[in-house]
């Protein structure tokens, strides 16, 4: 296994034009596998309220929860650069609590950076953190947190066909160039497109990477595990383009086994009589 990445490794590998591959995950075992597939980065998001928690916005998630889930994926995370979401709060309250908050995903979870969704609209809390020695993913476009601006409503995916209009080209690159001044490490431009999101790829020097809206005009994308194998109940009725169909899977393995506990036969992996 190769030595553990770090945030300058990254940086380089824009230079380098090698795409950067980042996962979104929230528990322990599936960092493990993340991290023996060799992603780059490894992002806790603040998503997990509405997609594995089942909350309807992403705001109910609090700093204590997120910690907690922060602290399992580091536990399962040995190689890729760990990142975890600031949830909706320490950000918007102000430079101070935003570096309070920082150092305590830091401290308390082990993280290796911070990502700051609506970074743009707080730029003095970017070097804040930064001024602190805390590595900043800024998330900018249409975020979770900003969606209103863009006349969507607050959700954990504005969807995969959104995108910035190509008319905010130059704002969006300033927006960009601004970032990366106020001391971001990474940008994560959600929801890009492939005019504006090349645009600003090759204005910065950092690296620019994307969930939904990304594509091959940035420098690497990010995408949830469990979007990436299927893994929603949703799967079951409406097979989604993805890797795998693991909603599929789960479902007939359970079903098997609920056939076998209702038949009065021993289960597959239980003692043998």
């Amino acid at each position: 296994m190769s030595s553990q990445i770090t945030v300058p490794a990254v940086q380089a590998m824009k230079r380098a034009r090698k795409k950067i591959v980042g996962v979104v995950v929230w528990d322990y075992q599936m960092a493990r596998i993340v991290d023996r597939a060799g992603v780059d980065i490894v992002s806790v998001g603040d998503t997990v309220g509405i997609n594995l928690w089942g909350q309807p916005n992403p705001f109910e998630v609090t700093m204590d929860q997120m910690i907690v889930v922060a602290q399992a994926v580091r536990r399962g995370v040995t190689r890729a650069l760990v990142s975890c979401d600031f949830p909706f709060g320490p950000l918007q309250e102000g430079p101070a609590s935003a570096v309070r908050a920082a150092i305590r995903l830091v401290k308390e979870a082990g993280v290796d950076m911070v990502k700051l969704d609506g970074a743009a609209d707080h730029l003095d809390a970017v070097a804040a953190v930064d001024r602190a020695g805390i590595p900043v993913f800024a998330q900018f476009g249409i975020t979770p947190q900003t969606a209103l601006r863009y006349g969507l409503p607050y959700s954990a995916n504005p969807g995969s066909g959104a995108q910035v209009p190509a008319e905010m080209t130059e704002a969006l690159v300033e927006e960009a160039k601004r970032l990366e001044a106020a001391g971001a490490a990474l940008l994560n431009f959600t929801n890009s497109g492939p005019v504006v999101g090349a645009a600003v790829a090759g204005a910065v020097s950092i690296p620019v990477v994307g969930g939904h809206g990304g594509g091959p005009w940035l420098d690497g994308r990010m995408r949830m595990a469990t979007a990436a194998i299927g893994y929603a109940e949703s799967a079951l009725d409406d097979p989604p383009e993805t890797y795998a169909n693991v909603a599929r899977i789960s479902y007939d393995a359970i079903t098997a086994y609920a056939e076998d506990v209702r038949a009065g036969q021993q289960i597959k992996g239980g003692l043998r009589a």
